[in-house]
């Protein structure tokens, strides 16, 4: 089926922006942190550069990011002696560690995420191989379930219903938690001693898109957690549950967004329609549909004032901070380069010296001092761990 986008909003639009270079640094990160030294034969990497999607020598790559990895002649486990190894810089050992502590102070956030998202299940179990592909946008961390299910054995439970198959077991609900069924939409509501309602985000210009969020509206709201699983009768309650899963759903992720491909993954799980990508388009006020890098995106509308998240979760806002590191080391090289070549070029008398050093500074300044260029800094690692990328 032939999909659609959203009318183009520049400001989520921001938010999704993606650069490649820092996709390609988290992988790196990933790869240190599975030795216990922290440091790697830089032939490993060098081995493993085909499967970021990179041409070259992995050690210029390294060099690009002074501020994040350096290199050193490795000794002992990591590598043999007189073999280039690299490892985090000392700045980038602390964000690591940081970012370690903030995932570690919010397991019982993930637990309580995760036994949510099972709520919204039909029969209150996953396959763990599929919920893989929520693992990103739930903030989990690779070894989420060795970290949650040990202290939360009342809760969560492992099986494997088809022991003849390989990649079978399933992760399952023990119990249902009345205290976590109040969606987000019932919780806004009991804030402001409301009725549950669904809000639109759109400009008050949008007039018919407003029209249209009011007759939603007009039927009563229909909770997504239902205990026994049970999809509403008519279309048009089906389709109002449907949306109040996909927005319990986005309210869940850390960035406020998932790809619609894996929201279509769970479409038996979640209970959702056939034509789930066109359900969201009819629902701009809650939804906004991306193409961006030709992925379709779908993003909760009101999780996010302009292009930054109305609540930043501080797994997110460690993930930031090594997202500016690593844009600072990118800068730091870049001024280096460009002061190498200026040399050269000195040498060979093809250029005005002082002419270009003033540039150069003119330019190294607006770059620092240019609240519209460290927002632009913001934006290129704002989607670093995007779902498939954490």
């Amino acid at each position: 089926m032939a999909r659609w986008s959203s009318p183009k909003d520049p400001a989520l639009e921001a938010a999704l922006r993606r650069n490649r270079r820092w996709i390609v640094n988290n992988q790196i990160k990933r790869l240190l942190l599975r030795f216990p030294s922290r440091s790697a034969p830089v032939r490993l990497l060098q081995s493993r550069f085909k499967t970021l999607d990179l041409l070259g020598r992995a050690a210029n790559w390294l060099r690009k990011y002074p501020s994040c990895f350096e290199l050193f002649t490795g000794e002992g486990p990591a590598g043999s002696g007189g073999e280039l190894c690299f490892g985090f810089t000392k700045r980038m050992a602390e964000l690591v560690d940081a970012e370690e502590a903030a995932v570690t102070a919010s397991e019982p956030a993930m637990a309580d995420r995760l036994a949510r998202v099972l709520m919204l299940t039909r029969g209150r179990r996953l396959p763990v191989s599929k919920l893989a592909a929520l693992r990103g946008p739930l903030g989990l961390p690779d070894d989420y379930l060795l970290r949650i299910l040990p202290a939360h054995t009342d809760l969560f439970r492992l099986a494997n219903p088809y022991p003849h198959r390989r990649n079978a077991a399933e992760l399952e609900l023990l119990r249902w938690v009345p205290s976590r069924t109040v969606s987000a939409i019932e919780a806004a509501a009991s804030a402001s001693n409301s009725l549950p309602r669904f809000t639109c985000s759109l400009p008050s210009s949008w007039a018919k898109s407003h029209d249209k969020m009011e007759d939603f509206n007009a039927t009563p709201y229909i909770s997504p957690y239902s205990e026994d699983g049970a999809v509403p009768g008519t279309d048009a309650q089906a389709e109002k549950r449907a949306v109040a899963v996909v927005h319990e759903l986005l309210s869940l992720t850390l960035w406020k967004k998932i790809s619609v491909m894996k929201l279509e993954h769970f479409r038996w799980e979640f209970g959702l329609p056939e034509d789930t990508a066109r359900m969201l388009l009819r629902h701009s006020c809650l939804f906004y549909v991306s193409n961006r890098y030709k992925i379709h995106t779908a993003v909760l509308r009101e999780g996010y004032e302009g292009s930054e998240l109305r609540v930043k979760d501080r797994v997110v806002a460690a993930k930031d901070r090594l997202g500016e590191l690593m844009q600072e080391g990118l800068h730091e090289f870049n001024q280096r380069r460009r002061a190498v070549n200026l040399e050269k070029k000195r040498r060979k008398g093809e250029v005005d010296v002082k002419k270009e050093e003033e540039e150069l500074e003119d330019e190294a300044g607006a770059l620092l001092d240019s609240a519209e260029k460290r927002e632009e800094r913001r934006r290129f690692y704002k989607v670093l761990f995007g779902d498939d990328n954490r």
